[in-house]
């Protein structure tokens, strides 16, 4: 027994032997005298170890353990192989209800339509194995992104040469545009494959002046419509209330490569020529005819706008929308079939006419809206679609101080609340009006000449796309969507910033309602029938 003992201790002393020569190769990455003589001794004791240990072995193999320590063996060989196998195929399953450990859809779909290569070389830390495999993530969506891994403190080298001091640095390339990120969150890093892919950053300019949403306001309402605070539906007065930001369309722009600005038009050295994209929204007050004339001129020149206008307010816009063959409506749109909670002021649509803006599109809503009609008679050179039409049992109420359907008086459903056109002045015999005339007016006799290419969209809304409404369903990726369409930015619609907001459902009318009897009605009925049935069956 003793010499059995000493065999063991001579074998483990062999096996600690060989274990740290491996260990100080790997560290000093030579092999040294004091490893290869740590190699030598180990092998020497391993072997002495094992000879007088024969007979104690082989008994082992020849008894019930030795099937054991081969069945053992063989579930640890399986186990490796799997694992070597795992580092070389990965399959992810993510069951956390946000998807918080996927990429988001349109991280995707902004991956697959990359049209220029972008290389990235992440330097990383041991202990940020989370955003290695996020990067390694995005590579997996296409052959256009390859990503190389460093660290800075085994390569110091490669960080040195670069110019890169701190663990968590990814720099990208594409071409001679080069760029360093250092947020480790989805957001940040495919914010910027796409801006650096793209090149070029566009300007969105938003209106300032009149009353308009702050486009950098992160100020928002804590209200439901209709619910504590004010209303934007109808028998409401209007106010203007600084809390109304776009903060959140304006991060969702910046995002996707523009440029955010705010912009007036009363200042002599203002010029709207580096604006892609003219947002307006929704302005309280009436503009003045020099920068009604600016916003014409811009157009003229083939400048496109984002027109969010919200009832019972006169813009002194709408002779310049007319002459894209669209008229405001002086009404708000009630929506007693399809509205959001128990608001029928706020018209809820699922379902759009077919627009690259509403590809993919889920449901969005508008908190107060008044309805677009096209002009009596067509605008030569205009193509103008309707994007979003509300239910049939909508109607337009053009008496701010009630909830009423007067028959010859309001506009009855369905009503378009969404229209984009398109001026093309060498297309002017073109037959292009499709939406129903709602309201007749005084078309302007066309100006063709001297006209440029442009798009406009008109919304009857701008309250959808501030801070309390832009998280909300499709609402945000509405707005995204159309301004990525004027800006002629198709390959980034539906592309939006990811989110991670409290859990929330979110509820039509309808479905409130079905909910209602479906839980309070229905089943405890169905369960107070079968109660009945077996009392009744064992009385």
């Amino acid at each position: 027994m003793e010499h059995s003992f000493r065999s063991f201790l001579i074998l483990l002393a062999g096996l600690a032997c060989l274990g740290t020569a491996i260990a100080l190769d790997a560290i000093i990455l030579e092999a040294g005298v004091w490893t290869v003589l740590l190699a030598v001794l180990g092998l020497g004791f391993t072997g002495v170890g094992l000879y007088q240990l024969r007979t104690e072995l082989a008994g082992l193999v020849q008894q019930r353990r030795g099937e054991v320590a081969v069945f053992t063996i063989g579930v640890i060989g399986l186990l490796v192989v799997f694992a070597y196998f795992s580092t070389r195929y990965t399959i992810r399953f993510d069951l956390s209800e946000a998807k918080m450990h996927s990429l988001s859809d349109q991280t995707v779909t902004m991956l697959q339509r990359l049209e220029n290569p972008v290389e990235i070389t992440f330097f990383h830390d041991s202990g940020m194995r989370e955003t290695i495999e996020r990067y390694e993530l995005i590579a997996a969506q296409t052959d256009k992104v390859t990503v190389e891994f460093f660290d800075p403190m085994v390569n110091p080298a490669q960080a040195r040469l670069r110019g890169v001091q701190f663990p968590g640095t990814a720099l990208l390339k594409s071409g001679d545009r080069e760029m360093q990120v250092h947020g480790p969150e989805e957001t940040d890093i495919a914010n910027a494959i796409l801006r650096l892919s793209l090149g070029a950053q566009q300007t969105a300019c938003f209106l300032d002046g009149h009353g308009e949403a702050d486009p950098f306001s992160m100020e928002s309402h804590d209200h439901l419509e209709g619910a504590a605070g004010h209303s934007h539906g109808a028998g409401t007065k209007m106010v203007i209330h600084e809390t109304h930001g776009m903060a959140k369309a304006r991060h969702g722009l910046e995002a996707m490569n523009y440029v955010v600005e705010k912009t007036g038009l009363m200042r002599s050295d203002k010029s709207l020529s580096h604006c892609a994209v003219l947002v307006i929204a929704g302005p309280k007050t009436q503009l003045l005819p020099e920068e009604i004339e600016s916003v014409r001129s811009y157009l003229e020149d083939g400048g496109n706008g984002l027109f969010m206008l919200d009832p019972f307010v006169e813009t002194g816009l709408e002779p310049i929308i007319r002459e894209y063959g669209i008229v405001i409506d002086d009404n708000i749109v009630l929506d007693e079939l399809s509205h959001f909670w128990a608001d029928a002021s706020s018209p809820a649509v699922t379902q759009y006419n077919r627009h690259q803006i509403t590809r993919g599109l889920p449901l969005t809503f508008y908190p107060g809206v008044r309805s677009l009609s096209a002009t009596s008679q067509r605008v030569p050179g205009t193509s103008v679609v309707p994007i979003i039409n509300t239910s049939r049992k909508s109607f337009g109420e053009s008496n701010a101080d009630e909830i009423r359907f007067d028959e010859g008086t309001d506009m009855p459903g369905p009503l378009t609340v969404m229209v984009a056109s398109a001026l093309r002045p060498e297309r002017v015999a073109e037959e292009t009006a499709i939406i129903p005339t709602q309201n007749e007016s005084d078309l302007p006799s066309p100006v063709i000449e001297g006209k440029a290419k442009s798009r406009i969209v008109v919304i009857g809304d701008s309250d959808f796309a501030t801070n309390s409404f832009f998280h909300i369903l499709g609402n945000g990726n509405l707005f995204l969507n159309t301004v990525n369409y004027l800006a002629e930015q198709e390959n980034l619609i539906g592309v939006e910033p990811r989110t991670y907001d409290p859990p929330r459902v979110n509820l039509t009318n309808r479905q409130m309602k079905g909910t209602f009897l479906l839980s309070v009605v229905l089943i405890p009925a169905l369960l107070a029938i079968i109660g009945f049935a077996v009392w009744w069956r064992q009385r």
